[in-house]
């Protein structure tokens, strides 16, 4: 498994020590994932507030905007800290306001991987995920594509996103992978499978839409609990996933700074034995 060096710490591939409580930046964006934001100093304040209460990964995507996205966390935290990991992805391309089109072309991998390279403002990216497989393109090719990238020194790690069990055996006879990030929360645990599979080989598992976007039912155990530890239910539910797995890390996003203060508080809740067997009724 990734290690856990310190505590609420964990150590992605060989040297990616990063806490456990990220931040995915793709709420930064206008509506539907697309343009810019209203308000780009809140966006760039949000992004400073992150780091300075100890976030250390934060997750985007060149696809996020497009490109504003990572523009944003250029322009609010470079020169980056010693200590931070900006994780982003390729392989999505975008026509509009939520709509979402898979490209895995291993020439389209490489120009999307060189120009966030660009806007980032960095020699590689530390972490560059394939965002989901292209259904059009064979998943070798793509995940082959990242290979050849790591070897000319534009990325350090390679993770994947959007993935079944197959799939992560698929790259991992390619590369070596150190994150998988798919869909999972306390009331979706669809990518249990795949989970498990983190576990049994060390690799990191990094839940998106870790809140179940904002659509938790505030009432049975989980509001219970909440109250007990008088918390939220959306803390009770990333505190629940720090606890379900060692290899999970949870990238809860929002725009909000009083929201960025809560993801990261419900860090620091413990829940016990009991209070884990009466979630595992929320899904």
């Amino acid at each position: 498994m990734p290690s856990a060096a310190r505590a609420g710490m964990i150590t992605i591939g060989p040297d990616l020590e990063v806490r456990r409580m990220g931040y995915g930046a793709m709420r930064l964006t206008g509506d539907g994932v697309w343009g810019p934001v209203a308000d780009v100093d809140n966006a760039h304040a949000v992004l400073r507030a992150a780091v300075e209460m100890g976030v250390t990964l934060i997750d985007t995507a060149n696809s996020y905007g497009p490109e504003v996205n990572e523009q944003y966390i250029h322009d609010a935290l470079f020169p980056y800290a010693d200590d931070l990991v900006i994780a982003t992805k390729g392989g999505m391309t975008r026509a509009g306001p939520s709509e979402w089109q898979r490209n895995g072309d291993p020439a389209h991998l490489r120009d999307e991987c060189e120009a966030s390279i660009k806007r980032l403002g960095v020699d590689a990216i530390q972490l560059y995920q394939l965002h989901a497989p292209d259904p059009q393109i064979p998943y070798a090719e793509s995940v082959g594509a990242l290979a050849e990238l790591q070897r000319e020194g534009k990325i350090q790690h390679i993770g994947i996103s959007n993935v079944d069990s197959m799939q992560l055996e698929v790259a991992s006879d390619i590369v070596e992978v150190v994150s998988v990030q798919n869909r999972f929360s306390i009331s979706d645990r669809d990518s249990l499978e795949v989970l498990l599979a983190c576990e049994r080989h060390g690799i990191a598992f990094l839940p998106w839409f870790p809140l179940a976007s904002g659509g938790l039912v505030d009432d049975g155990p989980l509001a219970s609990i909440a109250d007990a530890h008088d918390a939220t239910v959306y803390q009770i539910a990333l505190a629940w996933l720090l606890a379900r797995s060692p290899v999970i890390v949870p990238i809860p996003g929002t725009a909000s700074l009083a929201h960025l203060e809560e993801n990261v508080a419900a860090a620091a809740i413990r829940l016990n034995e009991s209070e884990m067997r009466a979630l595992e009724v929320v899904a």
